[in-house]
This record gives C-alpha cells, structure tokens and sequence, in this order.
C-alpha cells in the first residue's frame, strides 16, 4: 500500500476530526474551562486519532504483504481469492467478494477450455489412429509389389507416417506421465531398433551408418527415446551432404550416459544455433529446403524435458551432432562398470 494514498484518503476524516475538535475547543472555552485542560483535552484527542491512524496503516501493510506472500507461492494466481481470509473492514469485504466471483468465473472458464482441449486432443489421437491403418496397408502393398515406382510411394508414405507420428506424439506431449514407461533399456538395442525403423528413408537417401559399441543402459522410456532418435535422423537425412553419413556413438560423462547423433551434412549456422529448439524455428538452412517445419527439434526438446534427459545441439565444418544425456544413479553406474 503506498504511504501518500494512504493519507491522501484520510483526508475527509482528518478535517472532520480537525473540525469537531475546533468545535469542542470552542465550546469548552465558552464554558469557562481553564485553557490547559482544553489544550490537554486536544492534544488526548490528536495522539488518540494519529495513534488509530498509524495502527490502521500498520494493520493494512501487514495485511498486503501477506497477500502478496500467498500470491507469490501459488503456482495457479487465479485462485488467490480461494487461500484469502474474509477482511475486517466492510469496504474490503465487498472487494473480497468480487474478487470470489471473478475468480469462480475464471475457474468455469479454464474448465471449460480444459475440457475443449481435451476432447481435441482426443480427436486428433483417434484421427492418427485412422489414418495410419491405410498407411500401413499401402506400405504393405508397396513391399510385395517392387519397383521403381513403388519405392518413390513407399518414401513418400515413410514421410506422411513419420508427420502422423509427429502429430499424435505432439498431442501427447503435454501429459506424457499417462503414457510413461520408465524401464532399463539397453542403448545399442534402441539406436539398432531407430535404424530398422527408417531403413526405407536411409537407404532411399543413400546414407551410410557408422554405429559405434555401446555396452550402456539407461532408464527411460524406450518408445520417446525412439520417436526422439526418429526425428534426429529424419533431421540428419533432410539436410545431408553428398555422400551422407550418420554417426552413433555413447560415452560416460560423470554421472551420465551422453548418447551423441552425427551427421556430415551441411550444419547449423552460429546464429541459428542457440535457437534450434524453438517451436517454428527453421533457421537459415530451413528457409533454403522447403519441408523444414520447425516442430521436429522443438518437439524433442519437449519429450526430452519430460524425461529428465539432456539434449544438445552442435556445429562445425563437418556437420552438426545431437547429443542425449541420460542421468543415472551412481549406485547403478558402479554396478554397471
């Protein structure tokens, strides 16, 4: 509360008090009372008002701090109205009870944007769902029936399932503990299992794979990893150099297993580096291939958030590197080595 609003609106009831104590001065004098009785009758009256003034101001402050306090560790701002206790003074009532009605409107309405968003989600879930079974079954024609031009559809259906799984993980992104499997798994097993799943793209696009031994396990949650380790090489393909190379490696750093994704295409810029996983970010070099849509890295920054797991990005002359850090218990680590 600022001190000279405080006092600005005390103003009408200083003058009042001013007023009533000039009116009784007056009176006592006339009545013949002795001049220190009357100033002593004053001064009581003055320290009594200024003492109920500055107890009031007090009383107030200590109040708003406390109300600030309360705000400040609510995660949800909205509900401060719901934590307040009903204020003494009947003015600040009527404020209190605005604010109640303000925050049950807010409330109705989160609910209801809560409830919109959910049944959407549940839409585009069950509209993937759909559409991924006509994908698999021409996929499967695709394989039985070999030829030049069944291998251009089957690239192309390779992209339309991978933008399908990148929507439906997108939509699932936000609650990932409902779909959470947190269990040991073995790395080489997980980056053989990504590679087998793209084995259409990588060979459509000429790549060759350096995979190097990897006897680490980490805990997490193998089907993310793998969607997360999907989109890292649909990102290495899509801006390959001539003769494409992608590189898989895994080291221990201190208390984690740092996963590294390399590739010799053309890079990240310097500029664009520190912004790589922003949403709708595509950079200089995304500008340049048309396809680029900003989500794919974006979207694994997301996943990675979610799973406690470290993700990177880096660039040089010879390409650019995505690097996974699982965190892993020292106990665990110990008994792993």
């Amino acid at each position: 509360m600022n001190r000279r609003q405080y006092w600005k609106n005390r103003i009408p009831f200083l003058l009042t008090n001013l007023i009533c104590m000039v009116a009784l001065t007056v009176f006592l004098l006339v009545c013949g009372n002795p001049i220190s009785v009357v100033l002593l009758i004053s001064a009581v009256w003055a320290l009594i008002l200024l003492a109920g003034l500055f107890l009031t101001y007090w009383k107030r402050q200590r109040q708003m701090r406390q109300l600030l306090d309360m705000t400040g560790q609510l995660s949800e701002r909205y509900l401060v109205s719901e934590v307040m206790e009903l204020p003494e003074q009947a003015e600040d009532q009527v404020y209190y009870r605005l604010l109640k009605m303000a925050g049950k409107s807010m409330l109705e309405q989160i609910g209801t944007v809560c409830q919109e968003r959910q049944e959407y989600k549940e839409y585009i879930e069950q509209w993937i769902h759909e559409i991924k079974t006509p994908i698999t079954a021409m996929k499967l024609l695709c394989e039985n029936h070999r030829t030049d031009w069944t291998k251009e559809l089957l690239l192309e259906l390779e992209k339309t399932n991978r933008f399908t799984e990148q929507a439906l993980y997108y939509a699932r992104s936000e609650h990932t503990e409902k779909d959470y499997s947190v269990r040991e798994m073995a790395l080489a097993q997980v980056v053989h299992q990504t590679i087998a799943d793209n084995k259409y793209l990588l060979l459509q696009s000429g790549v060759r794979l350096k995979v190097e031994e990897m006897q680490d396990t980490v805990y997490s949650d193998e089907k993310w990893v793998r969607f997360i380790l999907n989109q890292l090489i649909a990102n290495a393909v899509k801006y390959r150099a001539e003769q494409p190379i992608i590189r898989f490696s895994a080291r221990r750093q201190r208390d984690q297993v740092v996963l590294v994704v390399e590739d010799n295409g053309i890079g990240i810029s310097l500029a664009d580096l520190p912004r790589v996983f922003e949403k709708g970010f595509t950079g200089q070099n995304g500008r340049m291939i048309q396809q680029s849509t900003g989500i794919g890295l974006y979207l694994c920054k997301r996943l990675c958030d979610k799973l406690g797991i470290s993700i990177t990005a880096a660039s040089s002359e010879h390409g650019a590197s995505i690097s996974l850090a699982f965190h892993i218990n020292c106990l665990i680590h110990e008994v792993q080595s």
